[in-house]
């Protein structure tokens, strides 16, 4: 029986690439010449440091490009709002989104059982397969997928016939 896997994941070298080219952007910066500003990454999460508030921000948006340009949905960031004071610097943590939870989840389910394909979708962990009997009713779900607005990216493995 044919199935597909959705899921929603981000490729670490690319977040590394990204990384590497906003704090390479920083140094060409006019505006960021002689101020302590740097972007760090650890595990599924960058940290955004700066001396002001406003520089954060700005930092904030060349992050954003950066992401852009290395092909990174950036429905996949959560960036904090609040930037934490902490001595002379202030900074913010962009964490990427790295499967899919539970609500999420469920609403996709309930997306997909509401447009009366003849497909099952059932959740696994951190991903939600889809079986059906015919190959254009799981293309048909790919599609629902993609047109819902669930704030975060998916994408589509394991597609088997």
């Amino acid at each position: 029986m044919p199935s597909f896997d959705i899921v929603s994941e981000v490729d670490k070298h690319e977040i590394t690439n990204t990384v590497d080219n906003a704090n390479r952007e920083l140094t060409t910066r006019f505006d960021f010449r002689g101020v302590d500003a740097s972007f760090e990454q650890s595990e599924d999460s960058v940290k955004i440091t700066a001396e002001a508030e406003f520089q954060v921000d700005q930092m904030v948006d060349m992050f954003y490009r950066c992401c852009t340009k290395r092909n990174i949905d950036i429905n996949a960031l959560d960036i904090s709002d609040e930037a934490t004071h902490s001595g002379k610097t202030f900074s913010k943590t962009a964490t990427f989104k790295q499967g899919i939870d539970k609500d999420t989840a469920k609403k996709l389910v309930k997306l997909i059982k509401e447009s009366k394909l003849k497909v099952q979708p059932s959740i696994q962990g951190d991903q939600v397969r889809v079986t059906g009997k015919k190959r254009d009713d799981l293309q048909a779900a790919m599609g629902i997928v993609r047109q819902a607005d669930l704030g975060q990216p998916f994408q589509f493995n394991n597609f088997r016939d």
